[in-house]
């Protein structure tokens, strides 16, 4: 970690410990290693993180965490890594975080015995990619900083009208329900772009690209049952579950979820302005994994 920092207005006459928290979101923890191990200077002098500072003052901090290369099993894939943090590529059918059942086979216990940090989640039945942090420090620096963009595949029964739009529907948890989303009047905002990517007549299913503008749970899971597009597979909102039946489409999800054994959801494209990079827009993409290929393949 290097960081080169002109001092602001803003900061004026404020200790360099309180900018090390204020501006770049550095924990107490954090301030005390780069204090005790790394280095702090102040115009290119060394100084204390309790020295005070001017408008105008160059600061400099650096510390060498020397991470340890994270160590995948061989369904996970690392797109790219560095000390900081790691692009990964999780499959279906794992948890990303450590929970009750999961406590060894998570994707987060997976990769390292340290503590990570992702930076967003995927549910257990979605694959695909999540940028995990290997502190608290640069899970901090990309949610402030990184202005990360994430990118979905589905496929979904039924053909989008029109092809290509935006799904505005504000979603609320259930009222009887831990889990299931609805999309209610006096729900959070939730926003979802939607481009139809191919459209297969036959089966009367389409393979549609999604961009998230908000991040809400099951965001868009919710989205395509409400609009009568429900994913394949999908137990909690599909035409198969108990929860959001719908007798339309059941003669098709008989015939193709069991094909897939889970919800039809590809995090594919991942993107950020890299904070360690001076800002280095990055862009990462994932083909889709082996199911759902070879549905599209026989549709």
């Amino acid at each position: 970690m290097k960081i080169k920092y002109f001092v602001q207005s803003e900061y004026n006459d404020c200790e360099i410990q309180q900018i090390m928290r204020r501006k770049f979101n550095m924990s107490t923890t954090w301030v005390k290693r780069v204090k005790l191990y790394g280095t702090v200077e102040l115009n290119d002098i060394h100084a204390r993180v309790k020295d005070r500072v001017k408008t105008g003052d160059k600061l400099f901090f650096e510390y060498e965490d020397n991470s340890e290369k994270l160590m995948p099993p061989d369904n996970v894939k690392i797109l790219y890594e560095t000390d900081s943090y790691a692009v990964v590529n999780k499959p279906a059918g794992m948890v990303t975080h450590p929970s009750h059942g999961h406590l060894d086979d998570s994707l987060l216990t997976n990769l390292s015995k340290n503590t990570l940090h992702p930076v967003m989640r995927l549910d257990r039945e979605t694959s695909g990619l999540l940028i995990v942090a290997k502190d608290g420090y640069a899970h901090n620096l990309f949610i402030t900083e990184a202005d990360v963009k994430k990118s979905y595949l589905a496929l979904c029964y039924g053909r989008f009208d029109p092809e290509n739009g935006t799904l505005s529907f504000p979603i609320a948890r259930r009222p009887d329900s831990v889990m299931i989303r609805d999309c209610v009047p006096d729900g959070k905002p939730s926003v979802t772009h939607y481009k139809t990517v191919r459209y297969y007549e036959k089966a009367d299913i389409s393979l549609v690209e999604f961009e998230l503008e908000t991040g809400r749970c099951h965001q868009i899971r919710t989205h395509c049952c409400h609009v009568g597009h429900p994913l394949l597979g999908d137990g909690l909102y599909g035409p198969l579950s108990d929860d959001n039946p719908n007798e339309l489409l059941k003669a098709s999800a008989e015939i193709h979820d069991c094909k897939i054994g889970r919800c039809a959801l590809h995090a594919y494209k991942i993107e950020y302005n890299d904070p360690f990079e001076n800002g280095d827009h990055k862009v990462f993409e994932a083909e889709l994994p082996p199911d759902m290929q070879k549905i599209t393949e026989e549709l």
